[in-house]
């Protein structure tokens, strides 16, 4: 099952009322019925939906909730997303580090913040002068201690830095 269909079969507040209330252990229309205050009739349309669509199933101990169909819909939605390295390994670290663009915080261990500072630097363009504010502005963009990102930088040679003038070393 999709996500939207997903969505779609719970989105009626009858449906969603009634998949709940199987959930928590309504197994029969009254019982649901009582559990909801909704009206027996409005239990029967709502039920058939939710059996019709896979999230209920029925047997001789009455419904049933199918739960295994919220996983099975997030990971058929999910798009692999792009390496941030060639190296499955230089990328696993990066991805430890790195959500949504941002570095979330500083590696402790000093070969994976060369990983992670390597990766940062690609953001300046080899050969060109940088004055420390735009500096500044591009590394607050990857975390909110710009300057501490600007000193491992510097410190790992990886930035020059020449009266507040920063240069990428090649």
């Amino acid at each position: 099952m999709n996500a939207d269909l997903l969505c779609g079969s719970l989105a009626e507040p009858s449906r969603l009322r009634t998949y709940s209330a199987v959930v928590l252990g309504a197994r029969t229309p009254d019982q649901i019925a009582a559990a909801t205050g909704l009206s027996p009739a409005v239990v029967g349309k709502a039920a058939q939906r939710l059996l019709k669509t896979g999230l209920l199933t029925a047997s001789a101990d009455g419904l049933q909730a199918v739960e295994h169909v919220f996983k099975e819909a997030a990971r058929s939605n999910r798009r692999d997303p792009e390496p941030l390295d060639s190296d499955p390994a230089r990328d696993a670290v990066l991805r430890a580090f790195i959500r949504d663009g941002r570095l979330t915080h500083f590696p402790t261990f000093p070969a994976k913040l060369q990983i992670v500072l390597e990766h940062l630097v690609k953001v300046f363009e080899p050969g060109r002068d940088y004055p420390e504010p735009e500096v500044n502005t591009i590394l607050n963009s990857w975390h909110p201690d710009h300057a501490a990102l600007r000193r491992l930088l510097v410190d790992s040679r990886l930035l020059t830095r020449t009266d507040a003038i920063y240069r990428r070393t090649a």
